[in-house]
């Protein structure tokens, strides 16, 4: 199966009304390729999950300023002013959640776990509508997974069969991002050969990748 794609060819899989995962730290480690696309073809209704809604002109931050956001979870939106508009204004749903929890669901979205407890939340409003579980003489919530139907993600270096290496802070959240969905997607810098990437470099094995695309800046 070849995995390297044009642009064209992968953006027929992502369509309106999906939930799709974009990994990146504030911009960083996030596929501008995907949203620059999405963005130029206007696919609308979309509950992202991402650690935070980017800047306006940057990232996630460019769906929400095009409005093609219904809902997002996320872990921070004070970088993106116009999130905050929206979501006062009742025009998105923000679901803001811990940032350490929210990495976790989406590592048990990948890994079959049905949920975690976490004192983190307990006794602010992070804990409404949860069930809570108490341990000996500490109160927990029980925090269930998250998973998506794609994964936008960015790898540094890809070989042709979907091993990635992420350089430096890019790695954030795309390892977790790429195990948890059912479709993933790939915006490579650069792609080579089966055999070029250091097998001790890997840190996305190519299973969990189905498709990718080169031209990521």
């Amino acid at each position: 199966m070849n995995k390297v794609k044009e642009i064209d060819e992968v953006m027929e899989y992502i369509k309106d009304g999906m939930t799709i995962m974009i990994g990146g730290f504030m911009g960083v480690g996030t596929p501008e390729l995907f949203i620059d696309e999405m963005v130029k073809r206007g696919i609308k209704d979309l509950t992202i999950i991402g650690n935070d809604t980017g800047y306006p002109d940057r990232g996630i931050g460019k769906l929400i300023m095009n409005k093609q956001v219904k809902k997002v979870t996320t872990s921070h939106i004070g970088l993106n002013p116009e999130t905050g508009r929206q979501m006062n204004n009742k025009e998105i749903v923000v679901q803001l959640v811990p940032q350490g929890t929210l990495a976790e669901q989406i590592r048990c979205g990948g890994a079959g776990i049905g949920g975690f407890l976490t004192e983190t939340g307990v006794g602010t409003i992070v804990e409404e509508g949860k069930q809570k579980i108490k341990i000996e003489d500490s109160e927990y919530l029980l925090e269930l997974p998250l998973r998506a139907d794609i994964a936008l993600i960015r790898g540094s270096i890809v070989d042709k069969q979907g091993n990635i290496f992420y350089n430096g802070a890019t790695r954030n959240f795309n390892p977790l991002m790429a195990a948890a969905a059912d479709l993933v997607l790939v915006g490579a810098e650069e792609i080579v050969d089966i055999g070029e990437l250091d097998p001790n470099h890997v840190m996305t094995p190519g299973i969990f990748v189905d498709y990718i695309v080169g031209g990521e800046k």
